[in-house]
């Protein structure tokens, strides 16, 4: 179904979707309390009006009054918004207020204040815009009241209208991913993939090493699926080694905006050890030449998903996407999924393939799917059987309503319930069941999934990112006293995983083994369909095809993700955007430098932006942009509604910031990439939460930054804004923390000072002692990390005691440790005995003094993984755990390292039961 066909379907439940009466009462709640207006009585006068707009909007798809309501939907969409920035702007002016007088409240933001605790000429400034903005809505609402009175609304049947689901889900779990109904299409194409040379088999052709099989059918079959499952088969063959498995099992989206080195990038993390960092190409050709030697002499088995042909590409490099693979074994495989069977010609031109188109799954199987997904397991279907069937029997066969639909009857357990879901006129079309799902998002939510339309096809979508973002454009309010906008935003991101509007994409090995999530390509129309004009996007598909983009990025568009730097068209085009909340340029081509003059007109033409994001150093085919340095322009202060900036940089790259930042008080986020030379105060943004850049960061004053979640590292030292008291009272520290600089803390209790134990948030922690202290023992013992702590890295210890913390002499210290790392330690003698740490599951060891490993390593029966790396002293293993599976000796003693290898010496008996063994010179 394409996008046009998805739009018409669901016009009058997009328009509901966002004229919800949550939406605009609150708004109007907020204008009116400042105001200082009969908020109560003003609110009942409008507020049955709204829920009449509603129910109407509902069912004039066919109405002569469409047009005008869509008008006036429109014009009540800008009125919102300019009553919302009026009050961003209020907030703004009170918060610098309280900076400025020392009536500070960090971390939960300023409440509205009353007009008159601003300046009178402010006042009246605001007071006079506002009451025009909410007049506007007032107007536009009685308007619409208006039409809606004659289309004769009390003879409107009630079974026409939709019955609302009350948003009160029993769980937002994720269904445990199960295939129905494919088992023998697996088991043919198994059967294709293994049949010799001179079989039935597609043949090759032109000497080439492998062999085409395509799967072909509408987006939403469940292709993917498929492949998915014959994917998951040959891994595990792999994994146990059966016979005639393949070397390599590789899986690649394409998509039809792809480009060759982002695949081939792909293709060689497929390949590659995901313990082992992936190395860093500099042109195409270099990742080419060494994604060859990764399959040199493998028999592979890849999965190219989502593959489009050249006409919807845009170009001809389709059969580039192919060229690494000509140095496989023979009999390799290339397993294809996509929409149209003519894409298997443009991607192997000449080369026979075999064609299968997806078949749908029978009414048996496809009831099974459904209602895997609408019920908890185990729980008894008998109640629900009818009336599953007949709702099965509505979802036309499509794995994708299955999922969205029972994933939301799986959070309400009610025949009645699920009786009147079965009655949905929505039901009666294909995308439907899509529709209807979305309208069973609370108000939040819809805005969140809407936003996701900003992105092009199949973006790698991260939960903690997107979470962000949607907290910086104002999507996301904390709903329950207490709770953190993060928390309430994660849980918005699992209610639309949990009914697959979001789904699993797997881990991206370049990003540390993040996950990541996808929109299914049918979600993503729903979603552009659902923001209409706020969003847009200028994919590097649009270019190559010579779309014209200046007639097209809508003028009243708020939120733009522009794929790659153009200063002609944010010259041209963007910066007449003046509404715009967002700016996302997600790449820097080549040696494409971003002009200083065209970041001040970004700042001095967008004023409203919440959101700006330059990725300035992004790779893109095979050339990476590294600016030597970065200037910030002081103007940068006039975007004061500006919560998320980013200016992602490579690690040669200066970035030099103004003093005026610290003047954009709503900030919460900073971005500057892998940046290694920056110094910055901050002590003003008090709702700043994030700040991410390489360790080289100096970071200083942040003492009073008590909604602080992300640094990327601290520096102790005695100057002013660098004490161990600065991260005192810091406690929403969360995820990864590296304080370095700890040779010039003087006592225990200056240690003490840093009160990491009440940080219970961290979950990886790297303390830095950076060389000689006279008192280094009784400094790491005041460093105790908190109890939850998962990784703790140590470096540079010379102390002649070890911590009680570590060594298990009493409570406290990190009782559920999986990795620590250890580097850098002075002492003569065997390692600390690490009696604390029983879940460790990884040690890793470098550049240490000691003469023996721990003495007890043997009751570790969590350790799955030892590295060690240039510790020349160890010369014999002590008996090591059953559970471990992999052991990495690198440049350690040559003696030391051979023994190891000796078959029958007591070192290689200790490792003989590893099935992962690595020795490095």
């Amino acid at each position: 179904m394409d996008p046009i066909t998805i739009a018409a379907v669901g016009w009058s439940v997009a328009m509901v979707g966002w004229v919800a009466s949550a939406t605009i009462s609150k708004l109007l709640a907020k204008g009116f309390d400042y105001l200082e207006y009969d908020t109560a009585k003003k609110l009942a006068q409008l507020e049955p009006k709204i829920l009449v707009l509603e129910r109407v909007m509902e069912v004039v798809e066919t109405s002569p009054y469409r047009p005008r309501l869509e008008h006036l939907f429109k014009r009540l969409k800008y009125a919102f918004y300019e009553a919302e920035e009026i009050l961003d702007a209020v907030e703004c002016h009170c918060l610098e207020k309280q900076i400025k007088t020392g009536k500070l409240q960090p971390g939960g933001g300023s409440s509205l204040p009353k007009k008159d605790r601003l300046k009178k000429k402010e006042s009246r400034m605001s007071n006079k815009k506002l009451v025009k903005s909410l007049k506007k809505i007032e107007n536009i609402i009685n308007e619409a009241h208006q039409i809606l009175e004659k289309l004769n609304l009390s003879s409107i049947s009630d079974g026409n209208i939709r019955h609302k689901m009350v948003v009160n889900p029993t769980t937002t779990a994720v269904s445990p991913q199960k295939v129905f109904g494919r088992d023998n299409d697996r088991d043919k194409i198994i059967a294709m993939l293994h049949e010799k040379e001179g079989g039935l088999d597609p043949s090759t052709s032109k000497g080439l090493c492998f062999s085409v099989i395509g799967i072909h059918g509408v987006s939403g079959s469940g292709k993917s699926t498929l492949a998915q499952f014959v994917y998951a088969h040959e891994k595990n063959d792999k994994q146990d080694n059966k016979e005639d498995h393949f070397d390599l099992v590789m899986w690649v989206h394409v998509s039809q905006d792809f480009s060759v080195w982002g695949i081939f990038k792909e293709l060689y993390e497929a390949a590659s050890d995901p313990k082992v960092p992936c190395p860093q190409f500099h042109n195409l050709n270099a990742l080419e030449e060494e994604l060859e030697r990764k399959l040199d002499g493998k028999r592979f088995l890849l999965v190219l998903d989502d593959v489009w042909c050249n006409a919807d590409v845009g170009n001809q490099e389709l059969p580039k996407l192919l060229s690494p693979l000509k140095k496989g074994k023979k009999e390799s495989k290339i397993l294809v999924t996509t929409r149209s069977k003519y894409a298997l010609p443009d991607l192997c031109p000449g080369v026979r393939y075999t064609a299968m188109p997806i078949t749908e799954v029978d009414d048996t199987a496809f009831f099974e799917l459904f209602m895997h997904y609408a019920l908890e397991d185990g729980q008894d279907q008998s109640m629900f059987q009818n009336i599953g069937v007949e709702i099965a029997k509505k979802l036309k066969g499509s794995p994708l309503a299955a999922r969205t639909v029972g994933g939301n009857l799986r959070r309400q357990q009610d025949v009645d319930h699920w009786r009147r879901v079965g009655d949905q006129d929505l039901f009666k079309v294909w995308t439907g069941p899509l529709w209807w799902s979305y309208y069973q998002l609370g108000e939040q939510a819809r805005r969140c999934f809407a936003y996701c339309s900003i992105f092009p096809r199949r973006h790698r979508l991260y939960r903690d990112e997107l979470v962000r973002l949607w907290m910086a454009e104002g999507f996301i309010r904390n709903t329950d006293e207490g709770a953190d906008a993060e928390d309430v935003g994660r849980g918005i991101f699992n209610e639309l995983l949990s009914i697959s509007f979001l789904q699993p994409g797997g881990k991206d090995w370049y990003n540390h083994g993040k996950e990541y999530y996808l929109v299914h390509d049918l979600l993503h129309d729903l979603a552009g369909a659902v923001a209409g004009s706020d969003c847009f996007r200028i994919d590097n598909n649009m270019i190559q095809k010579g779309e014209r983009w200046a007639r097209d990025v809508p003028r009243d568009v708020r939120h733009l993700f522009v794929q790659s730097y153009d200063a002609a068209l944010i010259t041209g085009k963007i910066l007449l955007l003046e509404n715009l909340h967002t700016l996302i340029i997600y790449s820097v081509g080549g040696d494409t430098p971003v002009e200083e003059i065209v970041i001040k007109n970004i700042l001095k033409s967008l004023p409203k932006l919440r959101v700006l994001a330059i990725a300035l150093c992004l790779e893109k085919d095979g050339f990476i942009c590294r600016p030597n340095i970065l200037s910030a322009p002081e103007s940068i202060s006039q975007l004061k509604h500006l919560r998320y900036l980013a200016f992602r940089t490579d690690i040669g790259c200066r970035v030099i910031l103004p003093s005026s930042l610290n003047q954009l008080y709503q900030m919460q986020l900073l971005d500057f990439g892998v940046c290694m030379n920056l110094v910055f105060s901050c002590g003003d943004l008090i709702n700043l939460r994030h700040v991410f850049s390489g360790p080289g960061l100096q970071f200083s004053n942040i003492g009073r930054l008590v909604s602080l979640q992300t640094i990327p590292a601290f520096k102790v030292s005695h100057e002013q804004g660098h004490e161990a008291k600065q991260l005192r009272y810091l406690n929403r520290l969360s995820g990864e923390l590296s304080i370095y600089g700890l040779q010039s803390v003087e006592s225990r209790e200056e240690a003490l000072a840093f009160d990491l134990a009440a940080k219970k948030r961290l979950t990886e922690l790297t303390l830095s002692l950076g060389g000689s202290s006279k008192v280094a023992a009784e400094v790491l013992e005041g460093l105790c990390p908190p109890v939850g702590l998962v990784t703790l890295d140590i470096r540079d210890y010379d102390g002649l005691v070890y911590p009680k913390w570590m060594v298990g002499r009493q409570n406290g210290g990190p009782e559920k440790l999986q990795q620590l790392g250890l580097s850098g330690w002075s002492q003569p003698g065997p390692a600390p005995a690490l009696k604390a740490f029983n879940h460790l599951r990884c040690l890793n060891l470098m550049h240490c003094s000691w003469n023996a490993l721990p003495c007890n390593m043997e009751h570790l029966s969590s350790l799955e993984t030892v590295i060690i790396i240039k510790c020349l002293n160890i010369r014999s293993l002590p008996t090591l755990p059953q559970s471990l599976t992999y052991f990495w000796l690198l440049k350690c003693d040559d003696g030391f390292m051979e023994s190891c290898q000796t078959v029958g010496h007591p070192n290689w008996k200790k490792i003989q039961h590893i099935c992962r063994k690595y020795f490095s010179e």
